[in-house]
């Protein structure tokens, strides 16, 4: 039956419609024309030729895109062939020039350094010279793109931006300013100013493709600068400051015979490492969010241009993108303690360390819960589970139950926390169907927490019943039988009339929907906010202007597990390629948006992040679901390996685990076979799951029967009769499974 308990960890029983039709026999299949360890070994790197990751720190740009006024030897700063020369002669009147026009003539460049970046920019000053008052002067204006216009005499975005209106961190106005001393030298972009405190400043870290330096002056910068005068430029590098995920760092890897699947895959990774850095005071968020507890730490950002601060809720999807690639666990697991080191006394958890930690989200603290879940399953951690599983109980017990309707046992905003918002800062009010399954979720997570470290039977308990009563109260109350999809928010005393994306998917990720329902609600989707850049968080615009064609790749990753997990693989990889497809076409290529708006726009202009971690969701949707491999224990002591493969005819990949590496190769390109090898480390023991469209199809597990004419013959074999899968339990070890063939 459909109703059980769908984990978050993914200890899920996966349905998937699989044709019955007898189909005639294929011709007998060689298993050692696929040369298994061989595709697996260390020598093969043919996924190498993906990854997007600089060779090393230091960066140098790749083009000039176009100049400016009077530029000389322009392609210099790419070739190195001399030195870059800007000229600008001041008029005989002196008359001072607009600073609102005047970097559209001055003397510039357009330079692109090929993808985003984030780091600290070095220029190499060969010289400089001028005949006015003040220092001839520089300014730096970076962006993300430049496709939509966002590059002017500003940045897209800067940090000073985001500074409250008269804090002392406002120090720039959206461009960095140098003075440039006349002898050679080497100006780095740190954060500070030059003068007085206030004049000549820089914003410090940043993240962005294109950089335009040209020659201008602020008037506040008066007299330590002038717009005029001549300047030369021998090099212009960046300090790459995000983990370098070069080829030899990864620990995980993804391959298949769908070559766009495995750019997307290695996309997400190189966004994600741009949002893997070390905080310091001035390389975080301005808004009161330096604080101790992440300062000097490896942690996992939103995003590499903004806000470069930890939210939980990115790290729901961050953090097993960096699981399944590189072993350094600890960028998640820093992000997580602080936030649970500042948990209220009333047990709600702080989204981020931004304005000191008060930020007034509602859900984030059930995405800590479901957060904690994966770092225990992915990485093994029990000593950060036992040590925060208080924070655990205090937010489960008591935050949210001061905030469940006894009426019908529902999460009520409007019980005192009506100000609240949510991972898009919504104005939804009551009872909302997102927060509730959200919260059926982490109490199934949590339930699994308690039972997987032992000694807590009475939480297994009580949070396995309080999400089955919430579950029911969901299927009460918020069910739109006509639409068949669950309503949204509340208006007055009756459902908004609108359905969202997160509440819908979430509602089959938690079990809350039984499998009629998930199929109606994956059909509504469909019906209604397909996008050709990907699927629509809202079916109308009720609830704000356009969220009809508004696109989070971070609510639509939860979509596309839904449909994985009821076995709609053509749909989930539908959206995937609409959604990774249009933004790995659209400037700045490669790293995945925050959002995406109206015809495919970022949905908030420049100040939209071109990099985001919460949008790398393709990553752990390709590993768990194509490749197959999902854990189900704590560091993958218990595994399930069951490729979903759509139109996917091969595929094949390593899986880090604290034991060793799961290795997975499969093929499904001869019609009614499937084959797969599995090499699972000691100690570890798992099931092994494979699709069986012919009735009377055999399966083998190393060329002997284990499933044959409806029977088992071994190692518990058993077969779904829903989803069409027969499924093997083994020990740690490798294995040859195949459908159709022994030999």
């Amino acid at each position: 039956m459909w109703h059980h308990v769908l984990l978050w960890v993914h200890s899920f029983i996966a349905f998937i419609s699989i044709s019955g039709t007898k189909v005639l026999a294929a011709p007998a299949l060689d298993i050692t024309q696929y040369q298994w360890q061989d595709q697996l070994s260390e020598t093969s790197n043919n996924w190498h030729r993906y990854v997007r990751s600089p060779k090393s720190n230091t960066i140098y740009p790749e083009t000039v895109v176009s100049t400016t006024g009077n530029v000389t030897n322009a392609n210099a700063l790419i070739t190195g062939n001399g030195p870059t020369i800007l000229t600008r002669t001041a008029p005989s009147d002196e008359i001072p020039i607009s600073n609102l026009d005047s970097w559209k003539s001055a003397p510039g460049l357009v330079i692109d350094f090929g993808q985003n970046v984030a780091g600290y920019l070095s220029i190499k000053f060969a010289g400089a010279s001028n005949s006015t008052l003040g220092l001839p002067g520089i300014r730096l204006a970076f962006s993300e793109t430049i496709q939509y216009g966002f590059l002017t005499n500003v940045s897209d975005f800067s940090r000073s931006n985001n500074a409250d209106r008269g804090s002392p961190e406002k120090i720039t106005p959206g461009s960095d300013q140098i003075a440039v001393k006349h002898e050679p030298y080497v100006w780095t972009g740190n954060h500070g100013c030059e003068y007085n405190g206030t004049q000549v400043c820089a914003d410090g870290i940043h993240g962005f493709r294109y950089l335009r330096l040209y020659m201008d002056a602020l008037p506040k910068d008066a007299p330590y600068t002038s717009s005029y005068g001549y300047v030369a430029i021998e090099s212009i590098s960046l300090n790459y400051t995000a983990y370098l995920g070069t080829p030899d760092t990864f620990t995980g890897w993804f391959e298949s015979s769908d070559d766009d699947l495995n750019q997307w895959w290695y996309d997400g990774v190189y966004t994600n490492d741009l949002n893997t850095d070390t905080l310091d005071e001035n390389s975080t968020d301005p808004r009161q969010a330096a604080s101790p507890g992440i300062l000097g730490k490896l942690v996992l950002l939103d995003g590499a241009k903004r806000d470069r601060d930890p939210y939980v809720g990115d790290v729901a999807v961050a953090g097993r993108t960096l699981y399944l690639s590189h072993d350094v666990h600890e960028a998640a697991r820093n992000v997580l303690a602080d936030l649970a080191e500042h948990q209220r006394e009333d047990g709600w958890i702080p989204p981020a360390s931004i304005r000191n930690y008060t930020l007034k989200l509602l859900d984030y603290p059930l995405w800590w819960v479901n957060s904690a879940s994966d770092l225990l399953l992915y990485t093994g951690d029990v000593d950060f589970i036992e040590k925060y599983y208080h924070v655990i109980t205090l937010t489960l017990d008591k935050f949210y139950p001061s905030i469940t309707n006894p009426e019908n046992q529902l999460i009520d905003k409007d019980l005192g926390f009506s100000d609240y918002g949510d991972y898009a800062f919504l104005g939804r009010n009551s009872i909302v169907t997102y927060f509730n399954v959200l919260y059926v979720l982490a109490l199934d997570n949590a339930a699994a927490i308690a039972k997987h470290i032992g000694g807590h039977n009475a939480d297994v308990i009580r949070w396995t019943a309080r999400a089955r009563n919430v579950s029911e109260a969901v299927n009460q109350y918020r069910w739109d039988s006509k639409s068949g999809a669950y309503w949204d928010g509340t208006c007055g005393f009756a459902p908004c009339d609108q359905h969202a994306q997160d509440g819908n998917s979430l509602s089959i990720i938690s079990g809350v929907a039984n499998r009629s329902q998930a199929e109606d609600v994956l059909s509504y989707l469909t019906t209604h906010m397909s996008r050709f850049y990907g699927n629509a968080f809202y079916d109308n615009d009720n609830i704000g202007a356009n969220y009809s064609q508004r696109v989070y790749a971070f609510v639509s990753y939860f979509e596309i597990e839904a449909r994985f997990m009821t076995g709609n693989a053509d749909s989930a990889l539908d959206q995937i390629r609409r959604m990774y497809g249009w933004m790995s076409k659209n400037d700045p290529g490669i790293t995945m948006w925050e959002g995406i708006e109206f015809n495919g726009r970022p949905y908030e202009d420049g100040f939209t992040s071109m990099a985001h971690g919460w949008s790398t969701g393709v990553v752990p949707a390709l590993t768990n679901f194509v490749l197959g491999v999902i854990p189900t224990g704590p560091g993958f002591s218990t595994w399930k390996i069951k490729p979903i493969p759509g139109d996917v005819k091969w595929a094949k990949g390593v899986v880090p685990t604290p034991k060793g590496r799961i290795k997975v190769s499969w093929n499904n390109s001869q019609p009614g076979l499937f084959i797969i090898y599995v090499d699972a480390p000691p100690g570890t023991s798992g099931e092994i799951s494979v699709p069986v469209n012919n009735l009377d199809s055999a399966v083998y597990l190393n060329t002997k029967p284990v499933w044959e004419n409806s029977v088992s013959k071994g190692y518990h074999a058993q077969k779904d009769t829903e989803d069409g899968y027969v499924t093997v339990e083994v020990q740690g070890g490798e294995y040859t499974l195949s459908v159709g063939s022994n030999e």
